[in-house]
């Protein structure tokens, strides 16, 4: 008998299917072996080496006696663990673990579970490469470094409970860099002037008195109205009418980190349940022929594709869409961001007739979602680009000039099967010399908008440009952020928590080096070239574990505790646990000593018997609902005034955006309505909150909506570059001429 070691449960039974009776598959359920939970578990030899002591958790101890028992009765032991880094090492645990040489175990790798794709792996076996062993194992105690000697200390300084880590920590610093951005954004105005000539056409103004102009450079209304009155009293041509072709590029295959993209834009998955649906696609899912791997191996930040695979999928092209669809010379795809290491092919369906078609009647819903996606995506980056046809229109006077742009859609390609949201934008037949007639003009005022906050997906994206992580380490880096609440998500926003804040800033103090984006991305680097056998990995730990340590003494002595937790001899009202003084961002505040269980706060009385915390500043501001004098406070987005009589009275106004009553009464309660701020921006609110609870983005207007059912506001808004009206309530858009 042979014994199959591998990872997964689901992998070992796939495996099974495809393998007679002569080999035995079993699963080692991940790590079996690791460094210790309870201690440090890294000492110093006399080579000033890292040496890990690691051990078998009690978990795992069955699992490991089960591989022992089997392995005793077997002629050969392959280690077939995931063809990666963390693979590699766990099979060398798994052979330390049953007390075998890992050298003298012939190691299997496949990047897909197919039966040809294991039976050939069986015929290739190899040795385990101890370069890429090295390199996790670096990785790994590196990681232990940091979390057992960085987070001990923070939680000494700040709060019980935190953590920091290698990745981690830049990580957050680029969440909490942008939330700066945000904060430290001023809006700037900016005027654009839209110009509709004969036959509907739309057109920009792109020159005025031979000077180009920018999005910015109308800054106000009285440079607007000037180049309003310009243009009205200039006369047009069509000076130049160009046509070209353009290309729409077809989309490369996926890795690891588009595949998180893409499923959370189209399907709305998380980074971590895109990886969970993938994982179950590649270990094993039912299909016409059994239980097999369906796509090729999903932690991969590698585009190369398999020259079978590539000429299968040609044949599928030609015989669905055409030779038209069809490139001459398969195409290629070059990885443009740091460090492809970590697999050999990009993720891929394993058999073509397994179509999404079919697969509907296999697969679960997320399962088929996730699979047509990866199915057409593989299918389109083999197929001919689209082609348009792009045509500008250029109308010159003597002190201004317009273009209009316009295009068609001359080849479908790959949207013949990937489809596309695109519309033509389809311009009337002129002819250079014409006189061009202007047909209205309109001037409207803008304000520039701060960065958006981070998505998953688009912190995914800069992670892997700035080099920081690999494939296996975005979604869990992002999880660990949630739950050791770090940051919210909210809508898909990435929202950094005071807590962050405080954090980092300690970190970028004290600890630069941890928190730096092009360190930790360098650190990968090296970490990369143990695994090609240009780095020694004992060096690398050495090089950043002594100067660490000098960095975490002398942090003991320099960061002053922000931990002030005087008891008060009261009891929380929640719980019944004491309540405490502590001091925060903001200053100090009352909280609760059974945090994190009970998160009760209060504000900090002031000596004249209102509650407000320590950060509160007076103003000349009287609050409108109680006349009380309000105070400037501090909050995540910046100060704002609130009555200083809260809790009983729990008015606040924005002091970021100008004080600015609507003349239209609230469509609620009648109330005044005014526009107020928050962390997501200007927003119209009624001066009757919380009785009413009336908001909305948009100024609404006394008229209402026409649509069947639907009795809301209508408010004057911008969609597309176009004004329209849009309900409140129903979000019904309706052009302007059709009330106007």
């Amino acid at each position: 008998m042979n014994l199959i070691i591998v990872e997964s449960p689901a992998k070992a039974k796939t495996i099974k299917n495809f393998l007679g009776k002569e080999y035995e598959v079993i699963a080692s359920k991940g790590h079996i072996r690791d460094l210790p939970k309870s201690r440090f578990g890294i000492s110093i030899d006399e080579e000033n080496h890292l040496v890990p002591t690691y051990s078998v958790a009690k978990e795992n101890a069955a699992t490991v006696k089960e591989i022992n028992t089997l392995a005793k009765k077997s002629d050969t032991i392959y280690i077939a663990t995931d063809e990666d880094r963390e693979g590699e090492a766990i099979g060398w645990h798994i052979a330390h673990a049953i007390k075998r040489d890992p050298q003298t175990l012939p190691r299997i790798v496949f990047h897909e579970i197919t039966k040809t794709a294991i039976k050939n792996a069986l015929q290739n076996a190899r040795k385990i490469d101890m370069d890429m062993v090295n390199a996790q194992q670096a990785r790994r105690i590196l990681d232990r470094v940091v979390g057992y000697k960085l987070s001990p200390l923070l939680s000494s300084k700040i709060q019980k409970g935190l953590s920091a880590g290698r990745v981690q920590s830049s990580t957050l610093k680029l969440v909490v860099d942008r939330e700066r951005e945000i904060k430290a954004f001023v809006p700037q105005e900016y005027w654009t002037i839209d110009t509709l000539f004969k036959k509907d056409i739309e057109a920009t103004l792109t020159s005025h008195k031979q000077s180009k102009l920018s999005k910015l450079s109308i800054t106000n209304k009285k440079e607007a109205d000037a180049i309003v009155d310009s243009v009205k009293a200039d006369s047009f041509v069509i000076s130049k009418i160009e046509t070209k072709k353009r290309k729409s590029s077809t989309p490369p295959p996926f890795m690891t980190s588009t595949l998180q993209q893409t499923a959370s834009s189209k399907l709305g998955f998380t980074p971590k349940k895109t990886m969970m649906v993938a994982q179950a696609l590649y270990e094993g899912v039912k299909t016409p022929s059994g239980t097999s791997g369906v796509i090729t191996y999903m932690r991969t930040d590698s585009l190369n594709l398999s020259h079978e695979a590539v000429s299968a999928v040609r044949g599928v092209i030609e015989s669905r869409f055409g030779k038209k669809y069809l490139p001459k010379e398969p195409k290629t795809y070059t990885k443009k961001a740091k460090g492809a290491q970590e697999a050999h092919e990009a993720i891929r369906p394993t058999v073509l007739q397994f179509t999404p078609e079919v697969a509907q009647s296999f697969l679960k819903p997320d399962e088929i979602k996730l699979y047509r996606l990866i199915y057409e995506r593989f299918m389109a980056c083999q197929m001919n680009d689209a082609i348009f046809e792009q045509q500008s229109i250029i109308f010159s006077g003597k002190e201004n000039e317009y273009r209009a742009s316009g295009r068609k859609l001359i080849f479908d390609g790959f949207y013949a099967l990937t489809g596309t949201e695109d519309k033509d934008k389809l311009l009337p037949t002129l002819k250079e010399g014409e006189a061009a007639e202007i047909q209205k003009v309109k001037q409207e005022q803008h304000f520039t908008e701060p960065p958006a906050r981070y998505s998953e997906a688009a912190l995914i994206k800069k992670l892997e440009s700035e080099g920081i992580g690999r494939p296996s380490t975005y979604a869990p880096t992002i999880a660990t952020l949630s739950n050791r609440t770090y940051v919210t998500i909210e809508k898909k926003q990435i929202i950094p928590t005071e807590m962050a804040f405080t954090v980092t800033e300690i970190l970028e103090k004290n600890f630069a080096n941890i928190v730096d984006v092009s360190f930790t991305a360098n650190m990968e680097e090296k970490l990369d070239e143990v695994a090609e056998g240009q780095n020694d990995w004992q060096k690398l730990l050495s090089d950043f574990y002594f100067p660490f340590l000098e960095q975490i003494a002398e942090g003991k002595e320099k960061i002053v505790s922000l931990k002030v937790a005087k008891p008060l001899g009261r009891a929380c009202p929640k719980c019944g646990e004491e309540l405490l003084l502590r001091s925060g961002r903001f200053g100090e505040f009352i909280a609760c000593s059974g945090f994190p269980k009970c998160k009760y706060t209060e504000q900090v009385e002031s000596s004249d018997g209102d509650k407000e915390s320590s950060n509160s500043e007076s103003s000349d501001e009287i609050c409108n609902k109680c006349g009380k004098e309000m105070v400037v406070k501090s909050g995540r987005n910046g100060q704002f005034l609130a009555c200083s009589g809260y809790p009983e009275c729990k008015n606040t106004k924005s002091i970021n955006v100008e004080e600015k009553i609507s003349e239209t009464p609230c469509p609620d309660c009648g109330g005044k309505i005014s526009l107020k701020n928050s962390r997501r921006g200007p927003f119209w609110g009624c001066e009757n909150y919380p009785d009413c609870k009336f908001i909305s983005k948009f100024e609404p207007t006394t008229i209402k909506c026409k649509e069947s059912g639907c009795d809301g506001s209508l408010a004057r808004r911008t969609y597309r570059g176009k004004e329209v009206y849009e309900c409140i309530k129903c979000k019904a858009r309706i052009p302007i001429e059709d009330i106007e």
